[in-house]
């Protein structure tokens, strides 16, 4: 880093007047697995872009609209394969970095890595308990709590979710619930799929953004590295947690596993501390394991 973190904050609290409220910047590379600098937190202007923070707080080439290079790391090509800068807001793939309006409560996620084979990811997990909190574009959105399986893990999910700040969350055991609604599906794989947003995980991250690839008969978990690549697969007991995003719908959380004890470990996993800086975790053995999977 060119800037060091004292920096960060005073570029970010000069951003302050107005009206203003706390958003939080977070820079990375390969997928959350290596911070550029610590996130930081201070007050923005309300009429403050995505853009415009990010070239205060760094040393920033932008083209187009679009950010080329933060603090001498660059898109293009790296080994030989497309790479890029790509940003989140509450855990939601935005649109220009120039337009994009910021809200009090945003957590912005810069992370470099490369655009192949998931050209999008248009959710992760990184930001929780974003979007649940704030909801997206300064817009607080409904969010529904579907239990597909026993009622256990769903309470479990609704438990730690309150005691991240979420409130006004309704329960449902229909799947359908589609439209301007955040959701979050919690059962087993084989209950789950039936939900069309959630079944795109089947097709791989070209389809989903997710690095993991559950077999439709629910019992195996394929975990992929960030070449769309199966590194592991997993078995009984194993559980995940992800988010995707199906077209003309909000996000769809996933909270699933291979079982009962997977959808357990998944639900346990519902926390800041497990799910931060990753775009989606995968539970072997109670232990989590952020994904894409990183290989040597």
């Amino acid at each position: 880093m060119k800037r060091t973190f004292a920096l960060l904050l005073l570029a970010l609290a000069g951003c302050g007047g107005g009206s203003a409220g706390p958003v939080t910047v977070t820079v990375s590379q390969d997928y959350g697995h290596d911070r550029l600098a610590p996130p930081a937190t201070a007050t923005a202007k309300t009429d403050d872009t995505v853009m415009k923070l990010t070239q205060r707080s760094f040393d920033v080439l932008a083209d187009a609209g679009a950010i080329q290079e933060i603090d001498g790391v660059s898109a293009g090509r790296q080994n030989g394969k497309p790479v890029g800068w790509f940003y989140y807001v509450n855990g939601i793939e935005a649109a220009s970095a120039a337009s994009r309006q910021l809200h009090p409560g945003d957590r912005v996620w810069w992370d470099h890595h490369g655009s192949e084979p998931a050209v999008r990811v248009p959710a992760v997990v990184g930001a929780f308990p974003e979007p649940f909190r704030s909801g997206s574009e300064g817009k607080k959105l409904p969010i529904r709590l579907v239990c597909l399986g026993g009622d256990r893990s769903c309470d479990e999910v609704e438990t730690r979710m309150r005691a991240a700040g979420v409130k006004d969350l309704a329960r449902s055991n229909l799947e359908q619930s589609v439209g301007e609604v955040l959701r979050i599906l919690v059962g087993p794989w084989h209950e789950v799929r039936k939900d069309i947003a959630a079944r795109t995980l089947e097709s791989g991250p070209a389809a989903s953004g997710v690095f993991a690839k559950p077999d439709p008969s629910g019992t195996r978990i394929a975990l992929l590295d960030a070449d769309g690549a199966p590194q592991q697969t997993l078995g009984p007991g194993s559980g995940l947690v992800a988010a995707t995003r199906y077209p003309d719908q909000q996000p769809t959380w996933l909270v699933t596993g291979t079982d009962d004890v997977g959808v357990a470990a998944a639900a346990a996993a519902m926390t800041e501390e497990q799910l931060q800086d990753h775009f989606a975790v995968a539970i072997e053995a109670g232990r989590g394991r952020p994904l894409p999977l990183q290989t040597p």
